[in-house]
């Protein structure tokens, strides 16, 4: 498995874009050095359930979008001759795009009969797990369970070519509260650690909770991503106190650093992924 520096990488989004350096020697879907700029662009689609009168906590949706985007990278439709395989391959040589929209009802209904996978997170801020969703299993009843987190993840779709039923959905104000401080993650789960101080919609966090989590699935070896999968990839999103942030941004675990195309400065340090086996010390 070839590693990627950490440094060399950067996202912005709800929107959302993750940079990383595209050659022969760095990346595992090129074979050619070239520009990312100029590859076709993919985005990589996720929708948000908000109903009215029960939207989920922030924290809850943090967590279930991270683990939606972990979900469609290890599917076996999305990788080797999956029907997915090629634009996840193309979306991810180019520029790692992400953006959140927001769909409640008649909307969330029909997300739900494109092609994709929802994933759940019952009520409740704890650390997000569960086992990962069987490829081609029914999707539910519609009937949304209060305070449940919901995320649908879509394959990569071209940049100007987003189906019609996602194309119309909101992508800008979506936010959410957490009506206290989730607990400390329990012992021995990946933490994806978000900046503190940084006033970010729950639309942008999502965007870079999923790239946090993209980044620990690219620096694991083959055993510890399937021991995480077999998991259902359990994972937390938190914010730490400034003194911890400072010390996780030089610990050398992977950093997410924002690209300023939307809400916050270019180069903000957004996320930190935090998975017990990328610790070197």
């Amino acid at each position: 498995m070839i590693r990627r520096n950490p440094s060399l990488r950067q996202a912005g989004g709800a929107t959302g874009t993750l940079d990383r350096v595209t050659s022969a020697e760095t990346s595992t879907f090129q074979h050619e050095a070239v520009s990312r700029d100029d590859l076709p662009q993919f985005v990589l689609p996720l929708v948000v359930r908000i109903e009215r009168g029960s939207p989920p906590t922030r924290t809850d949706a943090l967590q279930t979008a991270a683990r939606a985007v972990l979900i469609l990278l290890a599917d076996e439709r999305a990788t080797g001759g999956g029907p997915w395989a090629g634009a996840v391959r193309d979306w991810q040589d180019a520029r790692i795009r992400k953006v959140v929209r927001r769909a409640r009802g008649a909307e969330w209904r029909r997300a739900e009969a494109l092609p994709g996978i929802t994933v759940t997170q019952p009520a409740g801020g704890g650390a997000a797990d569960g086992a990962p969703e069987a490829p081609g299993a029914p999707e539910g009843s519609g009937v949304q369970e209060a305070g449940a987190a919901e995320v649908r993840v879509f394959p990569p779709v071209p940049l100007d070519g987003w189906p019609k039923d996602l194309a119309r959905l909101q992508v800008s104000g979506t936010d959410l509260a957490d009506p206290g401080p989730p607990p400390p993650p329990p012992a021995g789960v990946p933490v994806l650690w978000l900046a503190p101080g940084l006033d970010m919609t729950a639309g942008k966090a999502m965007a870079q909770a999923g790239h946090g989590a993209q980044l620990a699935w690219w620096e694991l070896a083959d055993a510890d991503r399937a021991a995480w999968r077999a998991a259902g990839f359990p994972l937390a999103v938190r914010t730490p106190a400034p003194e911890r942030w400072a010390e996780l941004v030089a610990s050398g675990l992977p950093v997410v650093r924002d690209a300023g195309y939307t809400e916050i400065a270019a180069g903000s340090c957004t996320v930190v992924a935090d998975h017990p086996a990328l610790r070197t010390g």
